[in-house]
């Protein structure tokens, strides 16, 4: 097909906001924002805008509010995150986060969010694995999908235009300071140009590169890793990728659908084939409350050794629970076993196993406004870096949506309004033009879905829960046979619209992240949180930083400053740094 026999659609904004689902959390926070400084903005993503990636966080929202544990503070919160992204985590966005954490829950109440709350009308808080305190302000187990809906209120009282068949393929770049964005209508085809005089970037993660994991189709495949590092901007902690300890292993077709954090958090509780309690052997003291990677570890662990199910998964139970606490703090997940499997979880065990849950790496940022060092463009949400580290807290990535979505839509505000010149440069665009019209001629034979199937493959086999450098090598092996096969993919588009070209740059976007990925996994030759090198066993002080990628320079190390005094005391007198019953040879 060719493209120039369509007219391409030119549109111009002052902000462009780019997300995964008309756009998630972030990108709809930064909207708002944006429009309440009566600044033009206008959002486009490639799934459907009440599908967002956002409204499957299940299990809720932490801020430091004190309404259930009164000595809970801000800097215990920050303590708790910097400790847990085993001292990977920048502290300013972690001060930053912690500190305005409560000012995301206030905007939220006030634009109607229907917290769960207490009989004296204060907003419930439960605990989540690894946090000292309770400090999870949740709506049942439909936590993010109730703050999608109030930030979709929001964002139309305020008629914030949102496009939601819109696949972004290239930022457009000039001098170092974006223009605008290329890509094109999923629908029918149309290419777009979109001028631009800022960006911001909240597509989302790259955990869909593997096999088993809790993302659904076409979303978080690494498009805004390509994005970016094709605009000039880096990759941070692209190895560091939170793989949650409780996916479905069945049907096929739902494989790595999440069972929500909740299920542990109110008390559910883990065993092997063997009915054994198999926690007790990672961490006694917080058992079913440790943190994701120790869990996750712990059941891949109970697999390699003989402990699993046919299935190669564990098993989760909350059965013993009462069957009210069940229909009233977990109903997703009773609903979800229902409808997959037609299995009752007040009464049956449910089969679980590791997933990709969660890219703790992404662009790197500047802590203040979260720049990516490249003019105008900025990235929130998943799909930057530097709050987690080697390892999450359950319920910490709905307030980052809240905290950075606000205040990076304030500095846009401030940045857009300074900036008084502007070049575009036709043959950047020019660039993104000849690739689509590339991908859509017939001169390859290709399949991008059958490229896509092999690296989720490549990348389960060699990065997953468990790496080596030999497997590390041998997947970028593959990854570079993978690399010369992708440039004879052709996109063929048909009656029902231009999916197969946005799989293609799908695939485009997944070949990208898995180099960073596996090239940074190389690189960190130490096991800390989430990263499990088995020829690597212990933590290296060394490596108390992070690796950076980019398609210039490869992989890069930089150190981290020392956190405040106000909250480093704290994360490290509550620090545990044994590996104890955490590796698997």
């Amino acid at each position: 097909m060719n493209l120039n026999t369509i007219p391409e659609r030119l549109m111009s904004t002052t902000v462009l906001v780019i997300g995964t689902g008309g756009t998630g959390g972030a990108g709809l926070r930064a909207s708002i924002e944006l429009a309440q400084q009566g600044v033009q903005v206008l959002a486009v993503g490639k799934r459907r805008k009440h599908d967002a990636h956002t409204s499957l966080a299940a299990g809720g929202i932490n801020a430091a509010l004190g309404t259930v544990d009164p000595e809970d503070s801000w800097q215990q919160h920050a303590a708790d995150t910097l400790r847990e992204s085993y001292f990977l985590a920048d502290p300013s966005i972690v001060e930053t986060v912690a500190r305005n954490a409560a000012q995301g829950i206030e905007d939220l109440e006030r634009w109607g969010m229907p917290f769960a709350r207490e009989e004296d009308g204060r907003i419930s808080q439960r605990f989540f694995g690894a946090h000292k305190y309770r400090r999870t302000a949740y709506a049942g187990d439909y936590t993010g999908l109730e703050i999608q809906r109030t930030l979709m209120r929001r964002a139309a009282e305020l008629n914030v235009p949102i496009i939601d068949t819109v696949y972004i393929t290239r930022l457009l770049v000039a001098d170092g300071t974006i223009f605008g964005a290329y890509g094109f209508d999923i629908v029918d085809g149309t290419p777009v140009q979109i001028h631009a005089d800022a960006v911001i970037l909240a597509a989302g993660g790259h955990t869909r590169i593997w096999r088993h994991t809790s993302s659904r189709r076409d979303e978080n495949t690494g498009d805004s890793f390509r994005l970016a590092a094709l605009a000039g901007a880096r990759i941070r902690d692209a190895e560091l990728v939170q793989f949650h300890p409780s996916g479905l292993l069945e049907p096929d077709d739902a494989a790595g659908t999440l069972v929500s954090e909740a299920a542990r958090g109110e008390g559910g509780i883990l065993t092997n084939v063997l009915g054994e309690r198999f926690m007790e052997r990672y961490d006694p003291e917080r058992m079913e409350l440790s943190t994701r990677d120790r869990v996750a570890l712990a059941a891949f662990t109970e697999v390699a050794e003989g402990r699993g199910t046919e299935k190669g998964g564990v098993y989760l139970d909350v059965s013993h629970l009462p069957r009210e606490t069940i229909m009233e703090k977990l109903p997703r997940v009773y609903r979800t076993l229902i409808d997959l499997q037609m299995l009752d979880i007040t009464t049956q065990k449910i089969e679980i196993a590791p997933t990709a849950h969660y890219s703790m790496g992404g662009v790197r940022v500047a802590p203040e406004d979260h720049g990516t060092g490249v003019n105008g463009l900025y990235a929130i949400g998943e799909a930057s870096s530097g709050l987690h580290g080697a390892n999450r807290l359950g319920g910490n990535s709905l307030i980052e949506l809240l905290v950075y979505g606000r205040i990076t839509g304030e500095h846009v505000s401030h940045y857009v309004r300074s900036h008084t010149k502007i070049v575009r440069d036709p043959a950047v665009v020019g660039i993104a033009r000849g690739e689509m019209q590339s991908l859509l001629s017939d001169r390859g034979t290709e399949s991008a879905r059958r490229l896509q199937r092999e690296l989720r493959n490549l990348m389960t086999e060699h990065a997953g829960v468990v790496r080596t450098e030999q497997g590390l090598e041998q997947g970028l092996e593959k990854l570079t046979a993978l690399e010369e096969r992708a440039q004879l993919v052709t996109a063929h588009p048909d009656i029902a619209g231009f999916d197969d070209l946005a799989h293609a740059y799908d695939l485009l976007g997944s070949l990208l992240a898995a180099r960073a990925t596996l090239e940074c996994a190389l690189e960190r030759r130490e096991t800390r949180g989430a990263h499990n090198r088995a020829d690597f066993p212990t933590a290296d002080p060394a490596l108390k930083g992070n690796f950076v990628w980019s398609t210039d320079e490869g992989v890069t190390f930089e150190s981290l400053p020392p956190a405040p005094d106000s909250f480093r005391t704290l994360a490290e007198a509550d620090a545990d740094d044994s590996v104890a019953g955490k590796l698997v040879e």
